[in-house]
């Protein structure tokens, strides 16, 4: 029998981390016979990535920082997660709706009451529109603003995001702790100001624990 597909989203602060544990989750997948989807938000569609680059680079009102975000995901669902999903696919996607609540809502101070009527509208699911398509597990890569600023500085030059002040990575954070806080189920927290292969087995060990890996996977 076909294994359902995953959705798997990771979170944290630029400097956290990310993009190397994503990398080294899509190879522990794909070693044990899983088809592996890799995306990004904003982004991962052609009309997505010609939002992100505005969203990135152009001066705009939250309202419409917000709104281009969710557009984006829109389109983000429904031509890439899922598709992928419905054929069995672990989607490993490098940021999703927590990100939008945890820097437009909290970063920017944007109204949260209008983040979760958007995040209802385009996340409701065809077959079912009071069921809403969330990760089914969110992993977080917590790190210090300061200890990200350390080792982002002089890594290129910032976008619009990363150019912010610490103040406004701390909020990002504290955001980030309320969304962990509503949905403690859907997500795993990972301390990453340590090394890499720590870092690494807390995630591993996260997937393992819910039974979606097998120990072997290496980074």
């Amino acid at each position: 029998m076909a294994q359902p597909g995953l959705f798997i989203s990771f979170e944290g602060i630029d400097g956290a981390g990310k993009s190397t544990h994503i990398a080294g989750l899509a190879e522990a997948f794909r070693a044990q016979g899983r088809p592996v989807a890799l995306t990004r938000e904003p982004g991962g569609t052609p009309l997505a990535e010609k939002l992100r680059a505005l969203v990135l680079n152009d001066a705009m009102d939250p309202l419409c920082e917000a709104l281009l975000m969710f557009a984006a995901r829109r389109d983000h669902l429904l031509q890439v997660i899922e598709p992928a999903l419905a054929r069995g696919e672990v989607v490993l996607c490098d940021r999703f709706t927590d990100a939008t609540f945890a820097y437009q809502g909290y970063g920017r101070g944007f109204d949260l009451g209008v983040l979760r009527q958007l995040e209802t509208w385009v996340q409701s699911l065809p077959e079912n529109p009071v069921q809403l398509r969330q990760p089914d597990l969110t992993v977080w890569f917590d790190l210090p603003p300061e200890v990200a600023a350390q080792r982002l500085a002089g890594a290129r030059v910032p976008d619009r995001f990363e150019s912010q002040p610490v103040a406004f990575f701390t909020r990002v954070a504290a955001g980030y702790a309320q969304r962990l806080a509503e949905q403690p189920s859907r997500f795993a927290r990972i301390a990453a100001d340590q090394p890499v292969d720590a870092v690494w087995l807390k995630v591993q060990q996260a997937f393992v624990q819910r039974g979606w890996l097998t120990p072997q996977g290496q980074l």
